[in-house]
Protein backbone atom coordinates (compact mmCIF):
# COMPACT_ATOMS: atom_id res chain seq x y z
CA UNK A 1 0.00 0.00 0.00
CA UNK A 2 2.56 2.05 0.62
CA UNK A 3 4.91 1.27 -2.22
CA UNK A 4 1.25 2.68 -4.29
CA UNK A 5 0.94 5.57 -2.58
CA UNK A 6 4.69 6.80 -2.97
CA UNK A 7 4.12 5.66 -6.97
CA UNK A 8 0.81 8.03 -7.08
CA UNK A 9 2.73 10.61 -5.51
CA UNK A 10 5.22 10.79 -7.78
CA UNK A 11 3.24 10.90 -10.87
CA UNK A 12 1.39 13.72 -9.57
CA UNK A 13 4.51 15.99 -8.22
CA UNK A 14 5.83 14.76 -12.23
CA UNK A 15 2.85 16.52 -13.80
CA UNK A 16 2.84 19.50 -11.66
CA UNK A 17 6.13 20.31 -12.63
CA UNK A 18 5.41 19.78 -16.42
CA UNK A 19 2.16 21.92 -15.69
CA UNK A 20 4.17 24.82 -14.04
CA UNK A 21 6.90 24.99 -16.73
CA UNK A 22 7.82 28.26 -18.26
CA UNK A 23 7.44 29.00 -21.70
CA UNK A 24 10.00 31.54 -23.98
CA UNK A 25 6.90 33.53 -24.98
CA UNK A 26 9.19 35.73 -27.42
CA UNK A 27 9.42 32.75 -29.47
CA UNK A 28 5.81 32.10 -29.16
CA UNK A 29 5.03 35.27 -30.19
CA UNK A 30 7.23 35.40 -32.99
CA UNK A 31 5.97 32.46 -34.31
CA UNK A 32 2.40 33.90 -33.82
CA UNK A 33 2.76 36.52 -35.69
CA UNK A 34 5.29 34.86 -37.95
CA UNK A 35 7.81 38.21 -39.04
CA UNK A 36 10.88 38.56 -37.01
CA UNK A 37 12.59 41.88 -36.36
CA UNK A 38 14.35 42.68 -39.25
CA UNK A 39 18.56 43.38 -37.88
CA UNK A 40 20.72 46.57 -39.10
CA UNK A 41 20.84 49.80 -38.70
CA UNK A 42 17.93 52.13 -40.05
CA UNK A 43 20.50 53.80 -42.29
CA UNK A 44 21.40 50.46 -43.93
CA UNK A 45 17.66 49.78 -43.65
CA UNK A 46 16.54 53.36 -45.60
CA UNK A 47 19.27 52.19 -48.37
CA UNK A 48 17.76 49.23 -49.20
CA UNK A 49 14.20 50.75 -49.24
CA UNK A 50 15.71 53.49 -52.23
CA UNK A 51 17.28 50.10 -54.04
CA UNK A 52 16.65 49.97 -57.63
CA UNK A 53 15.69 53.07 -57.90
CA UNK A 54 17.70 55.58 -60.79
CA UNK A 55 20.12 57.76 -59.12
CA UNK A 56 18.81 60.71 -61.79
CA UNK A 57 15.04 59.79 -60.95
CA UNK A 58 16.09 60.04 -56.87
CA UNK A 59 14.33 63.69 -55.35
CA UNK A 60 17.41 65.59 -53.93
CA UNK A 61 17.42 64.20 -50.67
CA UNK A 62 19.12 64.91 -47.36
CA UNK A 63 21.27 63.18 -45.35
CA UNK A 64 19.12 61.24 -42.92
CA UNK A 65 17.59 63.07 -39.96
CA UNK A 66 17.29 61.12 -36.80
CA UNK A 67 14.23 62.28 -35.01
CA UNK A 68 13.56 63.14 -31.37
CA UNK A 69 10.95 63.72 -28.86
CA UNK A 70 10.56 67.09 -30.28
CA UNK A 71 10.51 66.36 -34.14
CA UNK A 72 8.84 62.84 -33.92
CA UNK A 73 5.18 63.99 -34.09
CA UNK A 74 6.30 66.30 -37.08
CA UNK A 75 6.90 63.77 -39.43
CA UNK A 76 5.32 60.63 -37.94
CA UNK A 77 2.40 62.58 -37.22
CA UNK A 78 1.76 61.02 -33.65
CA UNK A 79 3.06 60.61 -30.20
CA UNK A 80 3.31 58.63 -27.26
CA UNK A 81 5.02 55.81 -29.06
CA UNK A 82 7.61 53.69 -27.58
CA UNK A 83 10.13 53.73 -30.04
CA UNK A 84 14.10 53.29 -29.85
CA UNK A 85 14.83 54.85 -32.56
CA UNK A 86 13.77 56.85 -35.74
CA UNK A 87 14.91 58.63 -38.66
CA UNK A 88 13.36 60.55 -41.53
CA UNK A 89 14.33 61.11 -45.16
CA UNK A 90 12.88 63.82 -47.26
CA UNK A 91 14.16 66.33 -50.19
CA UNK A 92 16.70 69.53 -49.04
CA UNK A 93 15.08 71.67 -51.37
CA UNK A 94 11.80 72.07 -53.40
CA UNK A 95 8.34 71.34 -53.23
CA UNK A 96 8.55 67.62 -53.73
CA UNK A 97 5.65 65.41 -51.97
CA UNK A 98 8.36 62.98 -50.45
CA UNK A 99 8.57 61.14 -47.09
CA UNK A 100 9.98 58.15 -45.85
CA UNK A 101 9.81 57.95 -41.99
CA UNK A 102 11.41 54.53 -40.19
CA UNK A 103 11.06 53.60 -37.00
CA UNK A 104 12.11 51.00 -34.60
CA UNK A 105 10.04 50.30 -31.40
CA UNK A 106 10.66 48.97 -28.49
CA UNK A 107 8.19 46.11 -28.64
CA UNK A 108 7.34 44.52 -31.80
CA UNK A 109 3.74 44.11 -30.12
CA UNK A 110 3.21 47.19 -30.55
CA UNK A 111 3.06 47.81 -34.02
CA UNK A 112 0.07 47.13 -35.30
CA UNK A 113 -1.55 49.83 -33.28
CA UNK A 114 1.18 52.42 -34.19
CA UNK A 115 0.32 51.66 -37.77
CA UNK A 116 -3.54 52.42 -37.48
CA UNK A 117 -2.56 55.98 -35.59
CA UNK A 118 -0.42 57.26 -38.15
CA UNK A 119 -2.58 55.48 -40.42
CA UNK A 120 -5.40 57.57 -38.76
CA UNK A 121 -3.05 60.83 -38.73
CA UNK A 122 -0.92 61.07 -41.44
CA UNK A 123 -1.22 63.99 -43.83
CA UNK A 124 0.01 63.92 -47.16
CA UNK A 125 -0.92 67.68 -47.72
CA UNK A 126 2.47 68.76 -45.06
CA UNK A 127 3.58 70.07 -48.30
CA UNK A 128 1.01 72.71 -48.48
CA UNK A 129 1.81 73.13 -52.22
CA UNK A 130 1.82 69.73 -52.79
CA UNK A 131 0.53 66.28 -52.09
CA UNK A 132 1.88 62.83 -52.16
CA UNK A 133 -0.18 60.76 -54.46
CA UNK A 134 0.27 57.56 -52.39
CA UNK A 135 0.36 57.22 -48.73
CA UNK A 136 1.68 53.82 -47.50
CA UNK A 137 2.22 52.88 -43.32
CA UNK A 138 3.81 48.81 -42.87
CA UNK A 139 4.94 47.57 -40.45
CA UNK A 140 7.26 44.36 -40.42
CA UNK A 141 8.66 43.01 -36.73
CA UNK A 142 9.35 45.99 -34.87
CA UNK A 143 10.12 48.32 -38.00
CA UNK A 144 6.96 50.79 -38.69
CA UNK A 145 7.41 53.01 -42.38
CA UNK A 146 5.19 55.84 -43.32
CA UNK A 147 5.61 56.32 -47.18
CA UNK A 148 4.39 59.33 -48.88
CA UNK A 149 5.22 59.95 -52.43
CA UNK A 150 4.58 60.13 -55.84
CA UNK A 151 6.24 58.10 -57.92
CA UNK A 152 8.55 56.03 -55.85
CA UNK A 153 5.95 55.04 -53.19
CA UNK A 154 5.38 51.35 -55.20
CA UNK A 155 9.00 50.89 -55.35
CA UNK A 156 10.02 51.66 -51.75
CA UNK A 157 6.55 49.84 -50.52
CA UNK A 158 8.10 46.66 -52.27
CA UNK A 159 11.09 46.81 -50.98
CA UNK A 160 10.17 47.09 -47.20
CA UNK A 161 7.91 44.18 -48.03
CA UNK A 162 10.92 42.10 -49.08
CA UNK A 163 13.50 42.77 -46.23
CA UNK A 164 14.97 40.20 -44.35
Amino acid sequence: MKKSLIFICTIMVCFLLVGCGSKDTKKEDNKKDNVANVSGSLSDIMEKLYEGIPEEEMPSLADLVTLDKDTFVNFAFVDNVKYKEAVVSEPVIGAIAHSVVLIRLEDAKDASKVVEDIKKNANPRKWVCVEAEHTYVLSKGDLVVLIMSNEHADKIKENFENLK
